[in-house]
């Protein structure tokens, strides 16, 4: 497990360096490192946005199974996994992204916290961080400070607000697009459905980020905001191409139904056919009306 642990690292760190190298600025690299880990994952939110949509379809069956069976809950977590089966639904979809991510968070705060242990070696990257007096500095912030210490004062920061103000609007934007991307999915529920299975701790999170943000570097602040920004777009580009192709496929025939027998032409004014005895002459009556003639 160390070893996994120490390769994560390695990676990063590495991946940070060669974007570095293209563009000799941190706060860029780690914009574009978060391209690249959103790149990847992206099988993942796909998966768990199409899986959260699929949740609020089913909300009002969802409703209906919980009065059916009100008074017999196994019934009703039965009736509940025989519906997520047969709609293809899995409700810890929408969670297996935001953990799957977690190990690189922490990798990264190791990382940004000392850049310089996980630097290629001989890389631009290495050789700025070796430099005396150096600075990551993206935006007016130094990204190896929290913004906490920004505003506590130190020998770099003098503790006033207006020293602070980049770091403050960074968390701001951190819950601003986390608060963004959980309604971006939730905006379309049906009306007077209940709450979907963790969706009161998922608007949580926009505070926890929040929160977490205050105390860790500025690098990783701005990694956060970033991956956000980048899924609000991905989640966008999905929703809008399910909706496309949603509305293009041929509405789905009800079961058991039938073309409609086409109606026949001697139809009378009831709309029912006239019978074979009711269009059929009278035998003889041909002959009868020929003697009459005569006579």
């Amino acid at each position: 497990m160390s070893s996994l642990w120490q390769g994560l690292q390695d990676l990063l760190g590495t991946t940070l360096s060669f974007f570095y190298g293209l563009i000799p600025n941190l706060g860029i690299a780690i914009i574009l490192l978060t391209i690249a880990i959103g790149v990847v994952l992206f099988p993942l939110t796909l998966k768990q946005t199409r899986s959260m949509k699929a949740m609020q379809e089913i909300q009002p069956e969802i409703k209906r199974i919980q009065k059916e069976f009100k008074t017999d809950k196994a019934a009703q977590q039965q009736a509940m996994m025989a519906l997520y089966k047969e709609r293809g639904v899995n409700p810890a979809a929408g969670c297996l992204p935001l953990l799957l991510q977690m190990p690189v968070w922490f990798a990264l705060f190791s990382v940004l916290r000392n850049p310089i242990d996980y630097a290629s070696e001989g890389s631009a990257l290495a050789k700025a961080l070796a430099t005396p007096g150096y600075e990551p500095t993206f935006l007016w912030m130094n990204l190896s400070v929290s913004p906490n210490q920004s505003l506590s004062g130190s020998d770099t920061f003098d503790g006033s607000f207006l020293t602070a103000i980049p770091y403050l609007l960074t968390i701001a934007l951190v819950v601003l697009t986390a608060y963004w991307q959980q309604k971006q999915t939730m905006a379309k529920q049906p009306p007077g459905a209940p709450p979907q299975p963790g969706q009161a701790v998922m608007k949580i999170f926009p505070f926890f980020f929040g929160f977490i943000s205050y105390n860790l570097p500025a690098g990783l602040v701005v990694y956060f905001a970033a991956s956000q920004l980048f899924r609000i777009g991905q989640q966008s580009l999905i929703l809008n191409l399910d909706t496309k192709r949603r509305d293009a496929a041929p509405p789905e025939k009800p079961k058991g139904s039938s073309s409609p027998a086409p109606r026949s032409t001697n139809q009378g004014a009831s709309g029912t056919a006239p019978t074979a005895s009711a269009t059929r002459r009278p035998q003889g009556s041909k002959k009868r009306g020929k003697k009459r003639r005569r006579n």
